[in-house]
C-alpha cells in the first residue's frame, strides 16, 4: 500500500514537471501557488515563536520574521545583489522609501530590512489570515489608504513612533503595486513625515523584477534582482514648503537608478 501512494506521488511530481515546462502558464500557476502556500506555512509557524519570544506586537519579531523569509528565495531561485547597506548607518529615526513592484517584494524588503524598523501597509492585509497576523505582531503600521483623514491621522501617530520609539519607517511611496518596469508617481505622505520629524530620508531601488515575474506573461522564473540603498538626504530645516521639491528629487534620483540597476535607458 505505501509502495503505491510513493508511485502515485512520483507519478503526479513527474506529470507537475512535465507540465512546467510545457506550459509558461501551468509552471506559473504552480510557483504562484507555492509562495502563497509558503507564506501561509511559515506565518502560522512564525507567530508562535514571535509570541513565545518577545509577548507580542513589536517591531523586535521582525527578526525572526526576516529570518524565515530570507529562507524563501532558495525555493524560488532568486538571488540578491545588495550595494551600499552602509547607508542604512544613520543615528536614530529616519524614512525609508522604495519601489513597490509585486507580492515577491516580501523575499527583497527581509533581505535589507534594518533593526528597529516598521512598515507602513495597507489596512487589508490585517485580515489575511495567518500573514496578516504574522504582519501585526511585526508591529506593520496600517493605514487606510480609502480614508484621507484617517491616512493623516496614522502618520501624526507614525512621527510621534519614529520619535518615541527611535525607528525608522519604510514606506512604499508609489502607494501600490507596479510591476511595469517604471515609477508610478510618487504620494507625499512619506515625505511629509519626514519634513515634519525632521529626519533622513533614505532611498532604496530594487531592479525591475520584469525579466523573470510578469504576470502578464505569466512568466515566474529565476533571477538575480539588484539592490542599491543611496546616501541619506537631511530634512533639517526644511518646510511643508520644500516636500513637492523633495518628492520630485526623490522620485528622478530613484527613477535613473531603477533603470541603470535595470539595465535599460533613462
Amino acid at each position: 500500500m505505501a509502495l503505491g501512494w510513493l508511485l502515485w506521488g512520483a507519478a503526479v511530481l513527474l506529470l507537475l514537471h512535465v507540465l512546467m515546462e510545457l506550459s509558461p502558464a501551468v509552471n506559473f500557476v504552480l510557483r504562484l501557488g507555492f509562495y502563497y502556500l509558503l507564506c501561509v506555512v511559515s506565518s502560522a509557524l512564525t507567530a508562535p515563536v514571535c509570541l513565545l519570544v518577545n509577548g507580542g506586537r513589536t517591531v523586535k519579531n521582525m527578526r525572526i520574521i526576516k529570518t524565515v523569509v530570507k529562507t524563501f528565495k532558495y525555493f524560488f531561485g532568486l538571488r540578491f545583489e545588495v550595494k551600499g547597506l552602509e547607508n542604512f548607518e544613520v543615528e536614530g529615526p529616519a524614512i525609508i522609501v522604495s519601489n513597490h513592484q509585486s507580492i515577491l517584494d516580501m523575499m527583497g524588503l527581509m533581505e535589507v530590512l534594518p533593526d528597529n524598523c516598521v512598515q507602513v501597509g495597507k489596512k487589508e492585509l490585517m485580515y489575511a489570515g495567518t500573514v496578516g497576523l504574522i504582519i501585526y505582531l511585526g508591529g506593520v503600521i496600517f493605514i487606510n489608504r480609502k480614508s484621507t483623514t484617517s491616512a493623516k491621522m496614522v502618520m501624526v501617530e507614525v512621527a510621534k513612533t519614529m520619535a518615541t520609539d527611535n525607528v525608522k519607517v519604510w514606506v512604499y511611496p508609489e502607494g501600490t503595486r507596479n510591476c511595469t518596469g517604471d515609477l508610478l508617481p510618487f504620494k507625499k505622505g512619506a515625505f511629509h513625515l519626514a519634513v515634519q520629524a525632521q529626519v533622513p530620508v533614505i532611498f532604496l531601488v530594487y531592479s525591475s523584477f520584469t525579466t523573470f515575474y510578469n504576470p502578464k506573461k505569466n512568466l515566474f522564473t529565476s533571477g538575480k534582482i539588484k539592490v542599491e540603498i543611496l546616501p541619506p538626504i537631511d530634512t533639517k530645516g526644511l518646510t511643508s514648503d520644500d516636500v513637492s521639491d523633495l518628492t520630485d528629487r526623490c522620485f528622478r534620483t530613484m527613477r535613473e537608478t531603477l533603470f541603470r540597476l535595470s539595465g535599460r535607458p533613462s
